[in-house]
């Protein structure tokens, strides 16, 4: 495999080898610039979230892509993967639930502190 490799399929046939929940994947290519996608995922504990996150880390370095950098891995609760293109998001599903980043990157536009300044 080379860098000109697809990433994101890598990224979800790493999550799915080791059963992640509810994959998600977000095209943020007219959101934002700092990454193409976002895949946001759910492990069952601390273990399993981490346990994901080095699966992904893996097929990227695999695919000659390894990650830019990484964050999240003491606790297990939230770890983020930055691998340039594809942002993975992998959550306790508490975690993920509290900060619900699908609807944020799915309706950008909507800013609640500035939407509840305005209906006043």
């Amino acid at each position: 495999m080379s860098a000109d490799t697809p990433l994101l399929p890598q990224v979800i046939d790493a999550l799915e080898e080791l059963k992640a929940q509810n994959i998600t994947e977000l095209d943020v290519r007219d959101v934002t610039s700092m990454a193409d996608y976002m895949v946001i995922a759910s492990g069952t504990s601390n273990r399993h979230v981490k346990a994901l996150a080095d699966n992904v880390v893996e097929a990227a370095k695999k695919a000659e892509h390894p990650p830019i950098g990484t964050e999240g891995e003491d606790t297990g609760e939230w770890i983020l993967v930055d691998l340039g293109d594809v942002i993975v998001h992998l959550m306790l599903p508490a975690t993920r639930e509290f900060y619900d980043l699908e609807r944020l990157w799915r309706n950008p536009d909507h800013h609640p502190n500035r939407d509840q300044q305005t209906d006043a």
